[in-house]
């Protein structure tokens, strides 16, 4: 029976038309068949409303700020009107900012830049890497992985109330684990770092694709996310919250659009005059397209309403672990266990498997797409799997060979575009590959696992 028998009572809204959902793949054992893109965590495919946005406004591109000719003045209006459209999708403050970075990852590196030289971090093992490793330059506290909500707030408590009171500090926190798919109590810990006169930066990048985010409703001080993990192209994203700290510091990058005045001095040196906008921390000929591009995503999402979204992605969700809690040697992670709210973010192992081989039996054998490694977020994984922290195994790079344990994880994700025949497919496909084994034989090529073309068929 399928596992969406009852979906057609409870209303659903239908998935969002994404690009990619009728390409089909090629498998191992024969024929082909529609391509289940189910890593979303990782990027997630563009909505067609975005692409067709997109498509419109190419024959009008044009360099924004600095032309006097119509195309650049179209440009540069859209360029700002993004900005506009973003800061209302964020729910952001009257005096907060918005700049438009790379990704999540560029955003909080620009941060780590811009926070002040005594400032103390306080960051959760817990965190991806673009989240734990960018504060370089600053005092960090890491945080042991909480196992409660309200672990987690207790632990920051703590964390604060030990530091020195009297200089600056900064909570970075994600909004969802990339990893487990569980939300963190985002606006309990940002009351906890305001009452110990810290401030909070929230990596949304696995929040803002699935659930509602609201600066001002969260309280916190900054919002971070990347653009293709919200239904956008590549190299896109944002960095949105208070100003203060950003036009207190020297650019992130120096050059042309982060320059107000520039003149050569008598000494034979230069002098600069910054400005204090954003345009402070977005030097260089920006992505247009790839700012308009997060725009129409931001539109998109809106206008198709995040309750019905979050709605259908938690029958997905629910109907994914009923699935995979029906397969005794499967063990999905969970930081704050099964009662948790998610998102649909869910990582797992199987016993018996390495976790390379398994994906890649997926994807070879059923064309499934998921994730399989440490999914940049290695302390947690290993936490998880209750192994060493010095353990071998990297992401991405498992070293075990086919049908050994492996320190890795597999994780399957979907989202808006995600239809009901995908999620199906993929617990039909975890059940025969447990209960039957795969059908071909498998390799470790250049870190991954792949099928062996010159094998027969098992």
């Amino acid at each position: 029976m399928s596992v969406f028998t009852a979906a057609a009572d409870q209303s659903l809204c239908a998935p969002l038309p994404v690009l990619g959902k009728d390409v089909t793949v090629p498998l191992v054992t024969g024929g082909e068949v529609t391509y289940a893109a189910l890593d979303y965590a990782a990027s997630a495919p563009a909505l067609q409303r975005v692409w067709d946005d997109v498509a419109a406004y190419a024959p009008y591109y044009g360099s924004v700020h600095r032309g006097a000719g119509y195309l650049s003045q179209l440009s540069t209006d859209l360029f700002e009107n993004s900005r506009a459209t973003v800061a209302e999708f964020l729910g952001c403050r009257a005096d907060d900012q918005v700049i438009f970075t790379r990704s999540t990852t560029d955003s909080l590196n620009l941060l780590a830049a811009v926070v002040p030289a005594d400032c103390q971090v306080f960051v959760y093992e817990t965190e991806h890497h673009a989240s734990l490793l960018p504060w370089r330059d600053a005092r960090v506290t890491y945080l042991n992985a909480p196992r409660t909500p309200a672990q987690a707030v207790e632990t920051l408590e703590r964390a604060l109330a030990d530091r020195d009171p009297y200089g600056p500090a900064l909570v970075c926190v994600t909004g969802a684990s990339n990893v487990t798919g569980e939300l963190w109590p985002v606006k309990e810990l940002a009351a906890a770092a305001h009452a110990h006169g810290a401030r909070i930066v929230l990596d949304a990048a696995q929040l803002a694709p699935h659930h509602p985010v609201d600066i001002a409703e969260l309280d916190v001080d900054w919002v971070a996310f990347s653009g293709h993990k919200l239904y956008a192209p590549f190299g896109s994203g944002v960095l949105a919250g208070r100003a203060d700290w950003l036009q207190d510091a020297e650019p992130y990058l120096a050059g042309g659009g982060a320059s107000r005045k520039v003149a050569r001095r008598t000494d034979g040196g230069v002098d600069v005059e910054w400005h204090s906008t954003a345009a402070r921390h977005e030097a260089g000929s920006p992505n247009v397209i790839g700012v308009y591009s997060i725009a129409s995503a931001c539109k998109a999402l809106t206008e198709a309403g995040f309750d019905n979204l979050v709605a259908r992605e938690q029958h997905l969700v629910t109907a994914v672990r009923a699935g995979l809690a029906a397969v005794p040697e499967v063990k999905v992670l969970s930081l704050f266990g099964d009662d948790a709210p998610r998102v649909g973010v869910i990582s797992f192992v199987v016993e018996g498997w390495n976790s390379s081989h398994f994906a890649a039996a997926l994807s070879a054998e059923y064309g499934i797409g998921v994730r399989d490694g440490l999914f940049c977020a290695h302390p947690l994984v290993r936490t998880l799997l209750g192994s060493d922290p010095q353990e071998v195994g990297e992401c991405g790079a498992p070293e075990a060979e086919p049908g050994e344990r492996s320190l890795n994880a597999i994780r399957v994700s979907f989202g808006a575009g995600t239809p009901d025949e995908h999620i199906e497919r993929f617990v039909r496909a975890v059940k025969e590959l447990v209960s039957k084994g795969a059908q071909w034989k498998y390799r470790t090529e250049d870190g991954r696992c792949v099928p062996d073309r010159g094998a027969a068929q098992l």
